[in-house]
């Protein structure tokens, strides 16, 4: 069940006091006003990591999984195709959903017309597009003026990405790069089965032989990489769960970390000594390193007044 905003925030802050009591140093939330967006920025962290649960618990339209259809959500949809067992198509359309992202405008249409084949007979599903990458990737370049119009844009995360195969690293390469590293293993099942097989079926040292491995995937730095594995966990496609907040590559928030435990986001302390502390914080708020990333991220940008922050 989820617990009420207020009382959630209560238990959080006592939770942030006991592990203040532990040992654990928190000079950036010392000043009242400071706590208390940071207290904010965890419940909307927890709440945007519980929104996968919440869909999940409800009847999903099939327009959901259909780019022909208005309603068309790329989330929605893998979470419906992985309650179907279609977990090869749910990995596929999270990937999807990680690379073009949803614009503030015009929501998920860019993915809805790569997905969608601009309506033109047939979908670009992964049974298609994994035996052969090539032919997705040359459509999206012969395409890419008409993807380009229209309102169509990636989301704010995603924002200097292009479609154009004339560009460096375009959309169409990195599918084709994403391909490779999931058919090194057959399938997404043998990809998520033998990080774990390999890490001893360890949920967390499975994310972290993944989070590397993941490297080969064209633009798909720390953030790319996070979201795409983490929503994995989230829509049950595997057990996997976030061991770190891969601090080191980190910008957003690295600053909310060097904020919170070093008093200023231009403290010195290290990604090293960050992560460790980030471990100690979880080991009270028990909220998950992707919760802890988030709010860390959105609390650095205005930590003495709470303001919601979309991707």
């Amino acid at each position: 069940m989820i617990q009420p905003r207020q009382a959630l925030k209560q238990t959080l802050s006592a939770k942030l006091n006991q592990v203040v009591n532990d040992g654990l140093m928190l000079p950036g939330v010392v000043a009242l006003e400071n706590k208390a967006a940071l207290l904010e920025q965890l419940v909307e962290s927890i709440r945007r990591v519980d929104y996968v649960a919440a869909i999940a618990s409800r009847p999903i339209s099939p327009n959901r999984a259909d780019p022909g259809s208005d309603y068309f959500d790329p989330i929605r949809a893998a979470v419906l195709k992985a309650q179907a067992g279609e977990l090869e198509e749910a990995s596929w359309l999270i990937f999807l959903a990680t690379h073009f992202g949803k614009a503030n405008r015009t929501g998920w249409l860019l993915i809805k017309d790569v997905y969608g084949n601009l309506g033109a007979g047939h979908n670009w599903t992964w049974p298609l597009v994994s035996t052969d990458p090539v032919a997705m990737s040359t459509w999206i370049g012969r395409n890419h003026a008409v993807l380009r119009s229209g309102g169509r844009k990636f989301g704010n995360h995603r924002k200097y990405e292009s479609l154009d195969p004339a560009k460096s690293n375009s959309t169409g390469e990195i599918i084709e790069s994403y391909v490779n590293w999931v058919m090194q293993h057959g399938s997404h099942a043998g990809l998520f089965t033998n990080a774990l097989t390999q890490s001893g079926n360890n949920p967390r040292a499975a994310f972290g032989v993944l989070y590397r491995s993941m490297g080969a995937v064209k633009r798909f730095g720390r953030t790319g990489k996070f979201d795409y594995l983490t929503m994995i966990s989230k829509v049950g496609i595997s057990t996997i769960v976030a061991d770190s907040t891969y601090m080191a590559e980190a910008t957003g928030p690295l600053k909310g970390a060097r904020l919170l435990f070093g008093g200023a986001t231009t403290s010195n302390l290290s990604a090293v000594v960050l992560e460790q502390k980030i471990q100690h914080l979880d080991s009270f708020l028990r909220v998950g390193m992707q919760v802890i990333e988030d709010a860390l991220c959105n609390w650095q940008k205005s930590p003495g007044r709470f303001l919601r922050f979309r991707g």
